[in-house]
């Protein structure tokens, strides 16, 4: 994953280099523990074969689907973002203009369908996961990465989500991000509550579902970090900063 993402993060506020140095402080002292990243990757190769068919949905620059495309029988990406297509880190990989709501391909297209950091941006979650389920072949994964909203950082996204102007300098500003890769947040599909909502409504079964502590998102100094470790050793165990999930197909 950290593959994917070495271009992230340059000139940041919170480097990337400067986040995983202390995620592996954090392994230290809890050795179990593993990144979001890292058990998104473990889950998607856990489900993809040399006879998958892969769809990043809302792939933007690139993904982790980019670390293993050529290794399935077929993979595509698709964003409504043009510039960010243009940019795709995976020269010769399919890419299409397009959105999760209304998904240009045939019934049971897809084995595996990857989505990171979409779900928090949809104005109507179950309308893209009946897609989901439409190109979906029965018995395939919906795997997805996005934000908690019962952790407390996300307290920031609210005030983001309020004032759309100061959530596009200070994220590029924190985490290096490209401002244009800033977009409007609604989270309506940010809890497991809700996700197991959208779920069964568009026909859907939740075969995995976890959340997942990171407390390196603030931190920016050892002070932080450790107040951050603190921080999630006090709050309750669906507090985590991300929900990683996997919906099958029945």
């Amino acid at each position: 994953m950290a593959q994917a993402e070495e271009q992230i993060g340059r000139g940041a506020f919170l480097p990337l280099a400067v986040q995983n140095a202390y995620r592996e402080r954090y392994r230290a002292i809890r050795p179990e523990w593993r990144s979001s990243g890292d058990q998104l990757e473990a889950m998607l190769r856990s489900h993809a074969t040399a006879k998958s068919r892969v769809l990043d949905l809302g792939c933007g620059r690139g993904g982790v689907v980019e670390l293993f495309w050529r290794d399935v029988r077929f993979a595509a990406g698709l964003d409504p973002d043009s510039p960010s297509l243009n940019e795709h880190r995976a020269p010769g990989m399919p890419v299409i203009r397009g959105v999760g709501e209304r998904l240009p391909f045939v019934d049971e297209s897809f084995d595996l369908i990857v989505c990171l950091w979409v779900l928090e941006h949809l104005q109507a979650p179950v309308t893209m996961l009946r897609e989901v389920h439409r190109v979906l072949m029965p018995g395939g994964h919906f795997v997805f990465l996005t934000p908690n909203m019962r952790n407390p950082l996300m307290v920031a996204n609210r005030i983001g989500r309020a004032l759309p102007s100061l959530q596009r300098r200070l994220v590029p500003r924190f985490y290096g991000r490209e401002e244009a890769d800033t977009f409007p947040v609604r989270y309506r599909a940010n809890t497991v509550g809700a996700i197991r909502g959208h779920a069964k409504a568009s026909g859907l079964e939740v075969y995995d579902m976890r959340v997942v502590p990171d407390p390196t998102y603030l931190a920016v100094s050892s002070f932080m970090f450790r107040a951050s470790v603190m921080s999630e050793r006090l709050m309750p165990r669906g507090w985590g900063v991300h929900l990683l999930g996997d919906l099958i197909r029945p």
